[in-house]
């Protein structure tokens, strides 16, 4: 017998807050029991679990998420991004149009952005 991964847990100090953040980044739903102030928020279909927790980030992720846009060019997704509140942590876009940029959400958690599929086909 095997295990199966439920879900990806982020410790956050609010965890519908950075719940909710991510969920417009993903443009999924939180939970519908999810509220303000609630010690846990998910991201069911793209199983993400944020935990409130009293410990506060100190330093750079063992894990990290690396995104790759769908509907939209790597730079197109990284400009929506710092839009909706993201850092920009470290370029690495090349000139050639390969690489990725590095992203903190709201509570300096890093994920990258990757070039799309079709970037990647051309």
């Amino acid at each position: 017998m095997t295990s199966a991964i439920r879900h990806l847990t982020i410790d956050c100090a609010d965890a519908y807050a950075l719940g909710s953040s991510w969920s417009q980044v993903l443009g999924r739903p939180l939970h519908a029991d999810d509220h303000p102030g609630d010690p846990e928020a998910l991201i069911e279909d793209a199983g993400l679990l944020f935990v409130t927790v009293p410990d506060a980030k100190t330093v750079k992720n063992r894990v990290h998420l690396d995104l790759q846009p769908q509907d939209r060019t790597r730079d197109e997704e990284v400009e929506r991004l710092l839009a909706l509140g993201a850092q920009l942590v470290d370029d690495r876009r090349d000139e050639d149009g390969t690489g990725w940029a590095v992203l903190a959400d709201p509570e300096g958690n890093e994920f990258c952005v990757e070039r799309s599929a079709q970037e990647r086909a051309t």
